[in-house]
């Protein structure tokens, strides 16, 4: 489930970046530049994905202090 609501989160701010930066740049937002939109939105997700995976769990213990 989070995977999913991953990749819909990544896909609705993306979409939201790719349409106020073509409205800043007068530039038309057709349904080829909402795709590649969305592909990008793809890729992050990916990324978000390995940095979860990467990044450690438990978070390091303090030096000097033991249970």
């Amino acid at each position: 489930m989070r995977y999913i609501i991953l990749v819909i989160w990544s896909a609705l701010l993306v979409s939201t970046l790719n349409y106020v930066v073509s409205s800043i740049n007068n530039a038309t937002l057709d349904a080829a530049g909402f795709k590649k939109g969305l592909l990008i939105s793809l890729v992050i997700s990916v990324l978000l994905l390995v940095i979860d995976a990467v990044i450690p769990k438990n978070s390091p213990k303090e030096i000097g202090h033991q249970e």
